[in-house]
């Protein structure tokens, strides 16, 4: 409040002045009144007046004065204010009611898909040692979005289980654009691709999110919104583009994800779990990841792609766990491989019957006993180089049981290479 009383504006001193002069100029008359000398008393008496009467009087003011007039007692006339700097010109604003088209276009994807964009909230029951009472904290939020009309919500594994890890069963609630809750129970998960299944009763009609026809392929440069919840900010819209296609970023299941796409649209934590959206308000992925040295947006985040999302949440609504395939084998952990000196993996077992077995690939055995072990290592399925499990787990997640695939080997001792048909299996 000082700065505003330091630093008052200039008209006001010189309406101030104004009336303290006219003041002065009144005072000449035949039979003068007695002033006061002290010019805060003439300020104090006069200006009120001249106020209360809502205008300034321009009194006459004669170029001679009568000899017997006192001297005056008004403060000097402030120098008039200088003229304005030169400043830009001045911009007429938009018409009421008027938008570029990217404004109206943000608008209306935002007004299409936000009430289909939901708030998550894990919880926890935490005991207290001293009371011996039980309360329910909250252990995390985050975004999600309908799926279809039955109640199925889609969001991130990590929001709706620690660390995406099924230790008990959780609590979870959701909460829809009109803040209506509904607590939610876990369908399914798939922590390898960081995505989870909710379900809620209801008893409205939910309208789920629109998604691309088969086959629509995003580009670099396309417009993205992102819609979420920030920080417990709910229902926040960002805008920005795609970055990049076709990312390779580990997740939170310690596998790749890949073909993830690469947006800066302003990502944030609680914002996991939400939709990001085109132009046309389809979902094109579901915001995940950022890349962040203070754990906000940096202008670099990560969504899983749609075609990742229609391919497992109806196997995670129809069996509660991924449905994949592989070649019906066991194999040694990577570190394990790497101390054998190999660069693929390692084929620890072989089931008898299985298609792998029928395509001739071995059991790793030690015939004498000394460490000279016989094995195949996996180093190809069809023109997708393997050097570790990651690479195995990412080259058959396209596949279906009971497609047949390439399957380079390296076969030791001798490292001879060779290439067999293997049938892939479901995996349970």
């Amino acid at each position: 409040m000082t700065a505003l009383v330091g630093n008052a504006p200039r008209h006001v001193l010189a309406l101030g002045a104004l009336l303290l002069a006219s003041t002065a100029c009144d005072a000449a008359t035949p039979e003068p009144a007695r002033s006061d000398p002290r010019p805060e008393a003439v300020a104090a008496a006069q200006v009120p007046a001249a106020v209360a009467a809502n205008e300034v009087k321009a009194t006459p003011v004669s170029d001679t004065a009568p000899a017997n007039d006192p001297p005056s007692t008004a403060a000097p006339p402030l120098p008039p204010e200088p003229p304005a700097a030169d400043e830009t010109p001045a911009v007429e604003p938009l018409s009421l009611g008027a938008r570029t088209e990217d404004e109206r276009n943000s608008t209306s994807v935002f007004k299409a898909a936000a009430p289909a964009t939901v708030f998550v909230t894990q919880s926890q029951v935490v005991y207290d040692r001293f009371s011996m009472r039980a309360t329910e904290a909250p252990a995390g939020t985050g975004s999600g979005f309908i799926w279809d009309e039955d109640g199925h919500i889609v969001t991130n594994c990590h929001v709706a289980l620690p660390n995406c890890e099924l230790r008990t069963a959780p609590k979870l609630k959701v909460t829809l654009y009109d803040q209506k809750e509904y607590p939610a129970t876990l369908v399914g998960h798939d922590p390898a691709k960081d995505i989870a299944v909710l379900k809620i009763d209801a008893p409205t009609k939910l309208t789920p999110l629109r998604r691309p026809p088969r086959g629509y392929e995003l580009q670099v440069g396309q417009k993205t919104l992102a819609i979420g919840n920030p920080f417990g900010l709910d229902h926040t819209l960002t805008v920005g583009v795609v970055s990049a296609l076709d990312r390779e970023v580990r997740g939170v299941g310690g596998l790749t994800i890949r073909d993830m796409v690469q947006t800066d649209a302003a990502i944030n934590p609680g914002n996991s779990g939400g939709p990001l959206l085109n132009s046309a308000g389809e979902l094109i992925g579901m915001n995940t990841l950022i890349f962040s040295a203070s754990g906000s947006s940096a202008g670099i985040g990560f969504a899983v792609p749609v075609t990742t999302i229609n391919r497992l949440v109806p196997q995670l609504i129809r069996s509660g766990r991924p449905e994949r395939v592989g070649l019906g084998v066991r194999v040694l952990s990577d570190s394990q491989a790497r101390r054998l000196g190999v660069k693929g993996v390692v084929i620890r077992k072989v089931p008898k019957g299985s298609p792998a077995a029928t395509a001739g690939l071995r059991t790793l055995v030690d015939p004498r006993g000394r460490g000279d072990l016989t094995f195949d290592a996996i180093v190809a399925i069809g023109e997708n180089r393997i050097e570790n499990f990651d690479d195995l787990y990412g080259a058959l997640e396209t596949y279906s049981a009971g497609d047949t695939v390439d399957v380079m080997i390296e076969r030791h001792p001798g490292k001879k290479v060779e290439t067999v048909k293997v049938e892939l299996a479901r995996i349970q």
